[in-house]
Order: C-alpha cells, then sequence, then structure tokens
C-alpha cells in the first residue's frame, strides 16, 4: 500500500515538474491511433488499382492491327478514343492476306466484351494525327508484343516510347526464326507497311 501511495505521489509530482506531460502523451496516442487506422485503411483498398500511367477501358472496335476504337478514356466514359499500338506496325489492310490476319488476330485477342484492357502509356502520349499511344494489356499479356510474336506485325522502334523495346525485340526475332506470318518463307511480305503506305497513298 505504501508503495502505490508513493507511486501515486511521484506521478503527481511529476506532472507538476512538467506541465501539459499527460496532455502530450494524450496527443501521442491519439496520433499513434489515427496512424493505425490509416495504415488499416490502406492495407484494406483494392490491390489492383492502376498506376498513373494506366487507363481500363471496354474495345469498342478493331480498326486494324495497330489500332483500337476504345471507351472510357479520362472523364467521359462514353466518348470513343482512337488507340495506337506502340512499337507496332501492321500491314495495312490492303496488303493481302497479312493486314486482315493482324487485325484479326488483334480482334481475338479484345474479343471478350465482358472484359476490359488496360492502356499503359509511355513518355509520348499522342501520335502526330492525335490518336493515344499505349501498350495495350489483358489479362496480364502484352498485346502489342502478342502481335509482333505471332509474325502479324512488326516492331518498329518509335522514340521516346521505349518501355518495351526489348521485348518487342525478341519477339520479333522469334516470329522470323519460327517463320510465322510476314515472315513465312513461303509467303513473305515483300515491302514493310510503311513502304506499301508511301507508295499507295
Amino acid at each position: 500500500m505504501k508503495n502505490k501511495i508513493l507511486l501515486i505521489n511521484q506521478r503527481k509530482s511529476l506532472k507538476a515538474q512538467i506541465p501539459g506531460w499527460s496532455a502530450r502523451i494524450d496527443i501521442w496516442v491519439v496520433k499513434i491511433a489515427i496512424l493505425a487506422c490509416l495504415l488499416l485503411l490502406v492495407s484494406c483498398q483494392n490491390k489492383n488499382q492502376l498506376a498513373n500511367n494506366q487507363a481500363q477501358v471496354k474495345v469498342a472496335r478493331v480498326v486494324s492491327g495497330q489500332s483500337l476504337e476504345v471507351l472510357g478514356m479520362a472523364e467521359q466514359p462514353n466518348l470513343i478514343s482512337q488507340v495506337r499500338l506502340i512499337g507496332v506496325d501492321a500491314p495495312d489492310l490492303r496488303q493481302r492476306p497479312w493486314g486482315e490476319a493482324a487485325k484479326e488476330q488483334l480482334e481475338d485477342l479484345t474479343s471478350d466484351a465482358e472484359q476490359s484492357v488496360i492502356l499503359e502509356f509511355d513518355l509520348e502520349a499522342k501520335d502526330k494525327i492525335g490518336r493515344t499511344l499505349a501498350y495495350v494489356w489483358k489479362d496480364k499479356v502484352l498485346l502489342n508484343e502478342e502481335l509482333v510474336k505471332q509474325g502479324n506485325a512488326l516492331f518498329v522502334e518509335r522514340s521516346p516510347n521505349h518501355k518495351y523495346n526489348q521485348r518487342l525485340e525478341r519477339a520479333q526475332q522469334w516470329a522470323r526464326l519460327m517463320g510465322l506470318g510476314i515472315w513465312n518463307p513461303e509467303k513473305p511480305m515483300h515491302l514493310t507497311p510503311a513502304e506499301f503506305r508511301r507508295q499507295n497513298l
């Protein structure tokens, strides 16, 4: 009992020596409680949130083997936006059969209307004609890479967007080695898409 009384007296004398001591401890307790609540809220949030350089959209239409029309960009979810795949140069639709094959593959890759795709942006956001430049992901698959890997498009480096250049270059080497699509030795594409477009303006 004497020890308890001594302890209480020591606390009282300590509080008297340090004015506001209990108020400071109370403030720290409140700060720690708030911090714990914030950490709990952050840990409960959805782990699938997109980075600042990404957007989740729905594919409205495949225009060609290298471009899409999408819904859901920015603040206008019903506005259709044109998207050009970065690092991909697909054959023109008039370059038969390669242009149609590229478009069909992109349609197959984006076909599930219930699922959306994720656009990932690089340094340059728009091309000369105002299309959004993006890497397109669906189910953690880089569609730009799949088109090149199956031989339905060429990898073309487009400065300053270089993020996945190595992946796209390796995909092209694979397609060429396997003789897929435009690299088929029995039916190769003789003009690059850029050459074809220049000759057929």
